[in-house]
């Protein structure tokens, strides 16, 4: 990304921020505190990567930006949506509305095909069959997997199964992506691969996308990176330089 690219999104404002978010698991001698603090911002078109060693508290930040976890203390917001004082109602019908997920382990219903997989939010949502058709099929298609549709997850590649997570992911076109070690599971050429349709697809759609990983292949490729040590950001890379944080 030049660094022009990177001024003109910084103008845009975020989709999802965060403010002093802090999670406490255990109180006395078992208190842990698994984030600290932690401010986020992410605008719509940009891959924020969460990095870390095991430990960090860079999963428990992704669940609570997620609207899996809540925070002990802090905030964050969806747009114009308090996701940390929504009720659970609210928050189900936000993380099914607004937000994709990828998982490491895939997730796939093995008894389905690589289509009626994707299908599968769309159906949740009510969309009638027509469309449901055809956006499944553009989906299969931005990840190069129309050819293996009928394909059940079993019968697929480690690779071709995160790209059938991914199509699932965007099938609703959600406002933020969210992807804890997406690549994990996946040799290293294959888990380059899956970063760069990430990369274009979070660019080409807009779509704000955040990532949790420690493969260097994978960071060097995020628009912008927070590392956590701790449960606390000790430093935000982009493409305007490096800041400590305070």
């Amino acid at each position: 990304m030049t660094e022009l690219q990177t001024e003109e999104r910084a103008s845009i404002a975020p989709i999802l921020r965060a403010h002093g978010l802090t999670r406490v698991f255990g109180e006395g001698a078992t208190r842990v505190e698994a984030c600290a603090g932690v401010d986020v911002e992410v605008r719509p078109g940009e891959l924020l990567v969460i990095r870390g060693r095991s430990g960090s508290g860079k999963t428990t930040l992704l669940n609570m930006l997620a609207a899996v976890d809540r925070p002990t203390s802090g905030s964050v917001w969806l747009g114009d949506a308090e996701l940390s004082a929504a009720s659970e109602d609210e928050l189900v019908r936000i993380r099914r509305d607004r937000i994709g997920f990828v998982f490491q382990g895939f997730g796939l219903i093995p008894v389905l095909s690589a289509a009626e997989n994707v299908e599968l939010p769309l159906r949740l949502l009510g969309v009638p069959a027509a469309e449901r058709e055809q956006r499944v099929a553009r989906a299969l298609g931005d990840v190069d997997l129309t050819q293996h549709a009928a394909q059940r997850p079993p019968e697929m590649s480690g690779g071709q199964q995160q790209r059938v997570g991914i199509a699932r992911a965007i099938i609703s076109e959600p406002e933020v992506l969210f992807a804890d070690e997406p690549t994990g599971q996946l040799d290293s050429i294959t888990a380059g691969a899956i970063m760069e349709l990430l990369v274009t697809l979070v660019h080409d759609r807009g779509t704000a996308a955040v990532v949790t990983t420690h493969d260097p292949v994978l960071v060097a490729r995020a628009d912008r990176v927070l590392e956590l040590h701790d449960g606390h950001v000790v430093s935000e890379v982009s493409g305007v330089g490096v800041r400590s944080a305070g």
